[in-house]
């Protein structure tokens, strides 16, 4: 089996016929979740094999009980092999220590990719970054930026590779570092379908993972189900943007009820996606700005990290049009002239900055400052 773990480390038959189990039973926990699946999920994904088949399918428990236990060890890793994931599970070595003690935590996890040991996912080394599907402009610009300086400080950056804030995040870590994308479905499949790119770029330098066996649809209810793995997973949560009914808050409450650090990005009183995100910090969340107040922030915990995050060196002509951006100028026709170079030039070095993290671009091409340090500052 292709993976990042040892044989010793692949998932037990019992914690995979667990994973199937859920997979068998997802129409039936889609209709007991109703419409509260953010809150209902957690309470059936507790419960043993037999008390959530009888909560979910009671006319059909005991049936769907003996199919599962009937499934061949040989069948279920022929079909993990096919689909190239590798699998892990709370009885080995290799299992991420924040699911490790969870009262709702997958036993099993089923993944993709090789560019790390899952267990290098230690809630001390990983943030989870997390908001709106319908994100603003402001809100990517931000996400990007926040997953390119965590994961150049070093931190595997954990987001849900949804639309809107997630997909930025995993496209500024891939940039400069390691990230891991939790999926509702199974972790051979990209989705949404949109991201097919995205997910093929994560697997290159980071990992893909899902308590879904391979080919499982995403579900309704599995959404906060896969919320629930990245609140526990991380030392901290940060959302960026979000409405007041986001399923992000709950992604946050459920990080707080796990014991971990609520962090928020503040966007403008007049803004709905950020109406959550400020009510977060009005509550006593950590307030985020950049890389640099997370990475503080867990630095104040006792963990091992940089005091500061730096980017790499620059030219003369890189400063001084970095010193331009930073004086308020945000396009080329402005940036070149206030450091003293045709627009030509001005335009390369902001290339350079912008690859080095130092410098996002928006749609319309204004250029403003990330919060990423430069060496020697």
């Amino acid at each position: 089996m292709s993976g990042p773990n040892d044989d010793s480390n692949e998932a037990c038959p019992v914690c995979l016929r667990r994973s199937w189990l859920i997979a068998r039973l997802a129409p039936f926990i889609q209709v007991a979740c109703d419409n509260r699946a953010g809150r209902r999920t957690p309470e059936l994904l507790r419960l043993s094999d037999q008390d959530l088949a009888a909560a979910v399918a009671p006319r059909r428990a005991d049936e769907l009980l003996t199919e599962n236990q009937r499934l061949d060890e040989g069948h279920l890793r022929g079909t993990l092999e096919a689909a190239d994931c590798w699998s892990c599970c709370v009885h080995g070595a290799g299992f991420p220590e924040g699911l490790e003690d969870g009262a709702d935590a997958p036993c099993c996890l089923i993944g993709r990719g090789n560019a790390f040991p899952v267990e290098e996912v230690t809630m001390s080394g990983s943030v989870t970054v997390v908001g709106a599907r319908r994100a603003t402009g402001y809100g990517l610009e931000v996400a990007r930026m926040l997953g390119s300086e965590l994961a150049s400080a070093g931190l595997v950056v954990v987001s849900g590779l949804a639309l809107g804030i997630d997909g930025a995040v995993h496209r500024g870590a891939v940039e400069r570092g390691r990230t891991l994308a939790v999926l509702a479905g199974g972790a051979d499949r990209p989705y949404p379908a949109t991201h097919a790119r995205l997910y093929r770029r994560i697997l290159e330098s980071g990992l893909v993972i899902s308590e879904m066996p391979p080919g499982t649809r995403p579900w309704r209810w599995g959404f906060p189900a896969r919320n629930r793995i990245m609140a526990a997973l991380s030392r901290m949560t940060v959302v960026v943007e979000a409405a007041r009914r986001s399923g992000s808050l709950i992604t946050a409450e459920m990080a707080a009820d796990a014991g971990r650090e609520v962090g928020a990005v503040p966007g403008p009183v007049t803004a709905g996606p950020s109406a959550g995100t400020n009510e977060l910090i009005a509550s006593g969340a950590a307030l985020v700005r950049g890389g640099v107040d997370v990475v503080e922030r867990l630095a104040g915990m006792g963990l091992s990290l940089p005091e500061q995050l730096f980017g790499p060196e620059l030219g003369e002509s890189e400063r001084l049009i970095l010193d331009a951006v930073e004086g308020g100028h945000s396009l080329v026709d402005g940036i070149a002239p206030a450091a003293g170079l045709g627009v030509a030039r001005a335009a390369a070095g902001l290339a350079r900055l912008e690859i080095a993290g130092y410098v996002n671009c928006s749609l319309a091409g204004e250029y403003r400052r990330t919060g990423l340090a430069a060496a020697g500052s």
